[in-house]
């Protein structure tokens, strides 16, 4: 059965998405400044969604947060694209051996929990912080889009454009961009997708668990970190409202990715 276009997960993910772009525009509020007389205050007509236990306007952070945990979740999704490509086009074009040791290796990094790799690297790294944080979680979650692509490769590696290309001195860089990625790019995109989402959420965790960014740099998980003093004081709104939107966000890129998945599932059957 034809999976329909999600519309309503890319409409509001849209939404989301313009709102954290145009954040200044829409908040009309700094979401840097302390109302020190109105700390932790409940949604009203002044702060609309309330305000943190700093005094700041958590409509303002919202937006301006989002725009910071996109930003992670894209770098790190660009770089683990970059590192699995890369590695894998190796792999699928390497000989036996050099591909099992490349395969054994990403196995043993796959049976790590990616959690425990973040905190390790992070640790290593020093001070979080959006650069930071969205390196370490692209290092950490390329090996699952690797393994396709490697598997992608070797479907490809004696295909005739890519043994003409071979012959007529093409590089591997060539080859990869030329010849491989036009054709295995729509096979990986779900996975793409879905590891944005992945890295969104694994910023807010970190941030969560007081292991990710500072409380003074605004995102959807810097603002949950301060969650306990929401639970102990009553204040819900510092962890729903955040929450409501790091969910729904997530749920649209999920759904998103698996209608890429089952499109390019029926095009393999075609």
């Amino acid at each position: 059965m034809r999976k329909k276009l999600p519309v309503i997960s890319i409409s509001i993910l849209a939404v989301i998405v313009i709102g954290c772009i145009f954040a200044g525009l829409i908040s009309g509020q700094d979401p840097y400044y302390m109302h020190t007389d109105q700390i932790s205050q409940a949604p009203s007509a002044a702060h609309v969604f309330g305000t943190d236990t700093l005094g700041r306007d958590i409509f303002a952070i919202i937006w301006h947060g989002g725009r910071i945990s996109l930003t992670v979740g894209l770098w790190a999704t660009l770089l683990s694209t970059a590192i699995a490509v890369v590695y894998g086009c190796i792999a699928g074009l390497a000989g036996p051996r050099t591909d099992d040791l490349l395969m054994r290796f990403t196995e043993i990094l796959m049976s790590v929990p990616q959690i425990l790799l973040v905190i390790f690297i992070q640790a290593i790294w020093g001070e979080a912080t959006v650069l930071s944080i969205g390196t370490v979680i692209g290092l950490t979650s390329w090996m699952a889009v690797a393994k396709m692509v490697r598997s992608e490769v070797k479907q490809m590696r004696n295909a005739e454009f890519v043994l003409a290309a071979r012959s007529m001195g093409g590089g591997f860089f060539y080859i990869m961009w030329n010849h491989l990625m036009p054709n295995f790019m729509s096979a990986i995109m779900f996975m793409i997708v879905t590891n944005l989402g992945s890295a969104i959420a694994m910023e807010a965790t970190l941030s969560f668990l007081g292991l990710g960014l500072p409380t003074n740099v605004i995102s959807w998980g810097s603002l949950m970190s301060l969650s306990q003093n929401a639970m102990l004081t009553g204040a819900w709104w510092l962890l729903i409202i955040p929450g409501i939107f790091l969910v729904v966000t997530l749920i649209c890129i999920t759904e998103i990715g698996e209608f890429m998945r089952t499109a390019n599932r029926r095009e393999k059957l075609i």
